[in-house]
């Protein structure tokens, strides 16, 4: 009687497994189309920028080039030096900035975050008010360049963006659901503020701090409009804006051929070199997301359970 029952017992929790492994199977298939669907865009921007204009408007966009080559990648790096000064400017602009934001964000989080901090509706208030209102890009030219003289100089690149208040409210949520006897624990140890929000809240609050620290990478790397509207030396532009200033030079002499023909510019390779220069621009952003990747869902997810 009781090999029986064991039998009877066991084969229902077989049966309760199918259901849950096909449901899983369901689910890892869904999620593998989508990420193809994500994917096959990038693959194929990076195989047509390793084939030439003629292949492109013949063949169409193909996964396999039907004609390898670099012609797009010689065209843009024909001035190497001016490529890599870009990518210095670009590469220190995002990680000071990006930086300075997360120090700065993280500490305004942290304040708003304590109930007990005097100014905190007053300084919410002043934080969050600029999620509704701005003072648009004429207040904003004359406020930098005229009074705080940063007309073409790399901080113009990094001030605007320091504070940003959809990630302040996102590490402030963050900090909050903090277990709070950890922190009170080492006020009674005698730990100044200074020392809980470096030694405990930041440790604890990593997922946060990777997520924003990402978005703000990508924002600063991202980032063309401030180069083009106070930078006026060639040598301080980023890469973004010179990336920019390409494809817009490429884009006058196909479309002026008598302009082209005065400047000598024979056979520029238009669709290949957008592609080429997509691959350039995003190339580190996704190997600086590959690092942080395993933060980063769990930074959005978590941050986002209390309120």
């Amino acid at each position: 009687m009781s090999v029986t029952v064991i039998n009877r017992s066991s084969k229902g929790l077989v049966r309760k497994k199918q259901p849950l492994l096909l449901s899983r199977i369901a689910l890892h298939g869904f999620l593998f189309v989508v990420s193809l669907c994500f994917l096959l865009p990038l693959l194929l921007i990076v195989a047509a920028s390793f084939t030439n204009d003629r292949s492109i408007s013949r063949y169409g966009y193909q996964f396999i080039p039907t004609v390898f080559s670099l012609e797009a990648y010689n065209y843009i790096l024909r001035d190497p030096t001016q490529i890599l000064r870009s990518y210095g400017v670009s590469i220190g602009v995002s990680a000071i900035g990006a930086s300075l934001s997360l120090l700065i964000m993280a500490l305004l989080g942290y304040a708003l975050s304590r109930v007990e901090f005097r100014y905190r509706q007053a300084l919410s208030f002043m934080v969050f008010f600029t999620m509704l209102f701005n003072g648009g890009i004429v207040a904003s030219y004359i406020l930098n360049t005229r009074y705080l003289g940063l007309s073409d100089g790399f901080p113009v690149l990094i001030l605007p963006y320091l504070v940003v208040p959809f990630y302040v409210l996102l590490l402030r949520t963050y900090f909050s659901s903090l277990p709070n006897e950890i922190l009170e624990a080492a006020r009674i140890d005698g730990a100044s503020e200074w020392r809980i929000f470096f030694s405990i809240a930041l440790p604890l609050s990593l997922p946060a701090l990777a997520t924003v620290g990402l978005l703000m990478l990508l924002v600063y790397w991202n980032d063309y409009f401030l180069g083009l509207l106070y930078l006026k030396s060639p040598e301080k532009y980023p890469l973004q804006l010179l990336m920019f200033n390409i494809l817009n030079n490429i884009n006058f002499l196909t479309s002026n051929q008598q302009a082209s023909s005065q400047l000598g510019a024979v056979d520029v390779p238009t669709q290949s070199v957008r592609m080429a220069m997509a691959v350039l621009a995003t190339g580190p952003m996704a190997f600086a997301f590959l690092i942080l990747q395993r933060y980063f869902v769990r930074g959005l997810t978590l941050g986002s359970v209390k309120g």
